[in-house]
Order: C-alpha cells, then structure tokens, then sequence
C-alpha cells in the first residue's frame, strides 16, 4: 500500500495546518508524524496507526498525543472486539495524568465507558469535560446517556441546554420531546416532537414518535394522521406500520389492522410483534387457521440461550390454548358451558399473571377439528331489521361507556360488546324480576349475581382474547391464599401514570386524614407540628419531609382505605392499599393496590350476596308497582352491588368496564336511561375506591348517567341471548360493518 503514502503526507500536511493535531510538540518534524498516525485512523486503517504511534512511543515514551492517538485507535478496535476497549482505556487514563485538563480526552473516554455499560463513570466523565469547555455535543451526549439511566428530568435539562447553545439540532430536539414521553407528560412531549418537526420537515422518527404520543392520549385521528405521515416518507418504515396495526387492533378496526401487519412480514419476516398481533387479530375475527399458524411461527421463535423472552414468546402459548379452546366451542350454545371451569386452574393462574407456560402435566386443547368452519364475514343487511336495531342501540350505549382520560384510545369493538352486555343485562334483570329463570352452564335456574356479571365478563371476553378475563376466586387454592395483586404505579420515580392524574388529589387528602390519625394516636404531642406540615403539602412529593418525623414511616409507609359494611353496621373491610417510598423527588414510588386474598373476596362477596337478595326482591316488587321512590331505591341498591364489587376487583381484566355494563343494564330493568357520559378525567373503579361509602358513590354515579324514563321500544328489543347464543354468532355481530348504517347519535 506504499502508493497511497503521497496522497496520506498530503492529508498529513492538511491536518497539520488546520491545527488538527491533539498535544502537537514544538518539532514539526514529530508533528508530521504524529498527523500520519492520525490520518491512519481517520482512514480506518487502525492497526497500521497503533504501530505507527508504538514506534514514535519507543523513541519518546511521554509523547502524549501518540499515547492519545493509540488510545484512540483501540478504542475503534474495541467496537468490533471489546478486547480492545482495556488497552483504549489504559492509554486514555495515562494521557488524562499527564495532561488534566484536555476536555476531549474525557469525552473519547466516556465513549468507550458507555458501551461496556460503565453509565456512571462515563457520565462523570462528560461532566468533567462540560466543566472545562461546554458544548453543545457534549450537552446532547450527556443527555443521551442520561437518557438512557432513565433519569429523564436532568437528560432533558441536557438536550435543553445543547439546543440554547445550537438551535438547530432535530436530533436534541425529539431526544427532549421523549424525556417528556416516558415521563407520562405527552402534552408537552407532543408540543416538543413538532418543534423537532419545524427543524427536520422529513423528521420520521418524529413522525413516529409523535403518533405514538397521540396513541397514548387516546387521540386516534391524530395519530393515525402522524403515522400516515411517517409511511409517506418512508411505506416500508416497519416501525409505523406495527404501531398502526397495533392502534387499529385496540381501535377494534381489526380488518386494517391485519393489513399492516401482514405488509410489517413482508417487510420482516421475522418480526415476533407483527407475527403475534397478525395471529391475535385474525382469532378475534374467528378467522382460526390463519390465527393459529401465525401464532405457531411465534412460538417456533425460541428465544437465543441467555436472552431474555419477548413478551409475544411469553404470551403466545396462552393464546393459541385459548383460540384452540374457542375453536372448539364455537358452535356450543354459551349457556352450556363455562370458561372459568373449563380451562385449568394452573393455566388461568398463570396466564393472569403474565408468568411463563410452565403448567406441569399439562394436557393440550385439542387441534382445530376440520368440520368445524371458520367464522365468516357477516353483512349488516343480511340481519332483520329489529337486530339491525339492536345493534345500533348497542353501539350508542357502548360509546357511553368511554372515558374521556388521557390515556383511554376510544375501542368500537368493546363499545359494542358491551352495548350488547347491557341489553342483555337488562333483558336477564327483567325476567328474574317477573320470576322467569335463566339458562347457565347447562342448567335452568334463578338468577344469581355472578351470573350478572357473567353476562357482561362473557362480552368482555370475545371482544379481545389477548386479556385474561377471568375471576380470581374461580383460581387454585393455592395461588388465592396467596392472593392476587392488582397493582397500579402512580408515580414511579420520574413517571407520572396520566390515567389516573384526576385522583391524585383524592387519594392524597385521603392519605393526609390517616396521618393525623396515626400521629393523633401516637404522637399526640407531636400532633400541632404535624397539622401545620401538612397544611403545606399540595403534591405528593411534598409528604416526602414529613415521613421523617417518624421513625417507622422514615423509608416509607403504607396506608389502607376502608370500606364500610352495609349489612352489618360499624363493620369495616379493608380496600385498596396506597404506598409511598423514597427518600426524595425524582426515586419516589407511589402506588396503589387491591389484595385479592380468600378472606377478603368471602368478606366483599358475602355483602354483594344480601344486596342481591334485597334488589331481588325489592325489583320483583317494582315490577308490580308504580311508586317513582320504589325504582330509586332500586336504583340505589345497584349502585351499592357495584360499589363493592369494584372494590373487591374480582376479575384479572376488565373488572370496570363490567361493572359499569350491568350498572347500565340493571338501570335499563328498572325503567331508567343512561343519558350522560363519564366526566373528563374520571374512572368508574377508582371513583368507587376512593369513595367512602356505598351511598355517596350513588350519588356520585348517579350525577354522571343523568337518568330518564327508558323509552317503551327498549322493551320490544329481540333477545340479545336468543339473537347470539353461540361464540360463533358473537364473534359475527362484533365483526359486522355498521357504520354506514346506524343513526347518527349526539
């Protein structure tokens, strides 16, 4: 290679010039030299550089810039063979001893540091550099590393620091706007991707971000309009397409979900997200061949010894079970069987809890059985008119259920399952009330309240087979002594959970009225200091210094909510737990959480049972009656069923949208319509949770629905159960394009 050596002295005399060289000495002769070794490494040639500064090195063992060139050079090597990355380091620390106060050195140095995962080190190592001459690279590299220790608030700080001193930087920019995103602050994440938009107007993953920041508000149109845009720029942008396929599918659109991820495989054969959600949609459809085979190729997908599992890997085995299980049961009426009996109690156990398929003696489903076809695509036109009806009534009473949160993306599918639960909740509440009895499980009987809330959990089922719907007191023994928890992070270090922003306030008053009970009993005298601290505390972080002034509650403290009994008076159950640790703003954990354990579910379910008992008898008598007081005390006694059993949160899924389906449906049975929407910002669990008791959250709900007479043709309404008695038939009226069809409601 001697004849590339004129055109390297050339680059050579360049370097020099523009006064490139790190530590030049006074010899020009040894600059030289120094500036081909450099040229080697710009040239990528790196071992030809390390023996071209090892030679310089021999005839001066101090000359620092060949000790820095050759740290240089190992640290390139080190990227192919981390080897290398000592002998980089060891070079670096010599130079860094003889000449202290050279910001570049530290900055190579953390280069090499972050990728052997050495975070802290090399962040110290930026800092030192910022210290002797900031920048704005050096500001956005911190930033990132920081980014990357998921310590967003002073990563942020960074990329707003790097951009002040270089405006134009698209990169810094949509670095900042993802502080803010996994944070949970996707107002200001969204304000800040366009920002980066402004600066890059062909910014995709800008684009992509910003629809997934969207997505998370709950906002589909917006969404879908950024991830439009991202394809625009780029069709096979894989990212964008599982995203949208992934929006589509929670949006119910399952058709065009499918469509994405099928261009997502072509695209990346092996792409396990694309492959699961394909397999995912195509059984939520009823389409079971396709589904399964898709979820077969998932599963063939084991995961490389001492690499973690995908959460698809994990999740795949549960999910073709359950198809198989669907497959076979298609064509059952649903009254004739029950799915918390039927699976395995390890399989349930295990799948509500997201652990990995490793059931003992486990007996398959059994495969698809070819008689039995798949569902086919079933036309609005081709139901009669009265269906036709009911399935826009359907739809108008499913979208009441939406909550107007961040954080909620609004679901067709589910709106119309439980538009359907409802009615059929109201046709069942009906006939139990003029003494009619109820078909389940294969047996004709009167009506208990579990098979209320079967009603609702059965729609909640089929409307998404990906999430376990399943009660937790029908789990092993074993696994309910030990309990279920169902726990909610609110705040967890620097993530704030949006969902929930509109209780903080709630819980927080809660929390300070059980502290100056606690103090009240143990700390009398302490008492007056601590009324005064608390007077000041307006976030939750601010309880931080007052958990201090006691030595039990230093770490941290639990405390738990109660709820009332109404058959026994005085009588309190215990209902969600909230737990604040840390020692600070920025490592604080508060969290709330309900404990399904044995004692507990029989406490709750006892309750649910005599208010039962009591709207049995009481909605028989109003059937009878004509009194306006008798179906408010109906009413309230729903109400006050549901209170309790949002407080138990029986279900591993979906324990709130049921409640709220048969609140509905049991209202529709006493003659009563549910005008109103859920408030901005409110959850109809978490109302009942932090309610205290049954009659204020009556009010509370009742405020919401704004009840008026159900109109007479409600009552005229074909059976829901008679209409789709089989899986078959549900899976075809959730798939069915009403759209062009129904009424427009306000």
């Amino acid at each position: 290679h001697s004849n590339n050596r004129p055109k390297r002295d050339n680059q050579a005399k360049l370097f020099i010039e523009q006064k490139k060289i790190p530590f030049p000495v006074d010899n020009h002769n040894t600059n030289e030299e120094l500036a081909i070794g450099y040229v080697l490494i710009g040239n990528g040639l790196y071992d030809e550089a390390i023996k071209h500064f090892s030679l310089l090195l021999q005839g001066d063992p101090e000359l620092v810039s060949a000790i820095y060139g050759r740290g240089i050079a190992y640290g390139k090597k080190s990227l192919q063979d981390i080897k290398n990355a000592d002998l980089a380091l060891y070079e670096l620390n010599r130079v860094i001893t003889l000449e202290p106060n050279w910001p570049e050195v530290y900055e190579q140095r953390a280069e090499i540091l972050s990728p052997l995962g050495r975070i802290s080190e090399a962040l110290g190592d930026l800092t030192k550099a910022i210290q002797l001459q900031p920048s704005a690279r050096l500001y956005r590299h911190r930033g990132t590393l920081l980014f990357i220790s998921e310590d967003y608030v002073a990563a942020m700080e960074d990329f707003q620091q790097s951009l002040e001193l270089k405006k134009n930087q698209p990169i810094a920019m949509l670095y900042k706007g993802l502080t803010f995103f996994h944070r949970g602050m996707l107002k200001e994440a969204i304000e800040t991707f366009k920002e980066a938009l402004k600066l890059k107007s062909d910014f995709i993953d800008a684009y992509k971000s910003l629809g997934q920041a969207y997505r998370e508000l709950g906002d589909f149109e917006s969404a879908m309009e950024s991830f439009q845009k991202a394809l625009m720029l780029n069709q096979n942008h894989i990212q964008s397409l599982q995203l949208r396929g992934m929006m589509l599918y929670h949006h119910g659109s399952l058709q065009e979900a499918i469509g994405n991820f099928k261009r997502c495989l072509q695209l990346e054969p092996y792409n396990e997200v694309c492959q699961y959600m394909k397999g995912l949609s195509h059984v939520a459809m009823g389409q079971f061949y396709e589904g399964i085979k898709a979820q077969t190729k998932v599963m063939l997908n084991d995961p490389l010894l001492g690499q973690k599992a995908s959460s698809e890997y994990l999740k795949v085995k549960y999910l073709r079970e359950y198809s198989r299980y669907l497959h076979s049961h298609l064509d059952i009426p649903v009254a004739e069987y029950n799915v918390d009996q039927d699976l395995p109690g390890n399989f349930k156990n295990h799948w509500a809890k997201n652990l990995p398929f490793l059931i003992e003696d486990y007996e398959e489903q059994p495969g698809l059985q070819p008689h039995i076809k798949d569902v086919l695509p079933q036309n609005f036109d081709s139901y009669s008119s009265e269906v036709q009806k009911l399935i826009c009534t359907a739809d108008h009473l499913g979208a009441l259920m939406q909550y107007d949160t961040p954080g909620f993306l609004p679901n067709r599918r589910i709106h119309r399952a439980m538009g359907l639960a409802t009615l059929e909740v109201m046709q069942a509440m009906h006939r139990t009330w003029s003494n009619s009895k109820v078909r389940v499980n294969g047996k004709t009987r009167q009506m208990q309240w579990r098979d209320m809330f079967d009603i609702a959990v059965k729609w909640r089922r089929i409307a998404d087979p990906d999430q376990p719907v399943l009660w937790l007191d029908q789990m092993p023994a074993r696994s309910l002594s030990r309990g279920f928890n169902n726990h909610i992070n609110l705040i967890r270090g620097q993530i704030i959970n949006i969902r929930y922003l509109a209780y903080f306030d709630n819980i927080l008053d809660f929390i300070k009225d059980r502290i100056l009970v606690y103090h009240g009993a143990y700390n009398p005298r302490g008492l007056l200091e601590v009324r005064q601290a608390l007077e000041n505390v307006n976030k939750v972080e601010d309880l931080l210094p007052i958990m201090k002034f006691n030595s039990k509650t230093r770490d941290g403290f639990t405390v738990n909510s109660k709820v009332p009994s109404m058959k026994d008076s005085g009588k309190e159950y215990d209902g969600f737990t909230i737990t604040i640790t840390g020692d600070r703003v920025g490592n604080m954990l508060f969290s709330v959480e309900t404990q399904t354990t044995e004692e507990r579910t029989q406490q709750y379910q006892s309750e649910i049972e005599s208010i039962y008992k009591d709207l049995t008898t009481k909605g028989k008598a109003l059937m009878l009656s004509t009194e306006l007081g008798d179906a408010d005390a109906v009413c309230n006694l729903i109400l006050s069923l549901v209170y309790y059993f949002c407080n138990l949160m029986p279900l591993s899924r979906g324990s709130s949208v049921v409640a709220y389906s048969v609140v509905m449906g049991a209202l529709m049975a006493t003659g009563k319509e549910v005008i109103g929407r859920i408030p901005k910002g409110k959850l109809v669990d978490f109302e009942a949770m932090t309610t205290p008791s049954p009659d204020s959250f009556s009010k509370t709900a009742k405020s919401w629905m704004n009840l008026k007479s159900l109109p007479s043709w409600y009552q005229s309404l074909p059976s829901v159960a008679e209409t789709f008695p089989s899986t078959r038939t549900m899976i075809e009226v959730l798939n069915t394009d009403s759209s062009s069809h129904c009424p427009k409601k306000s």
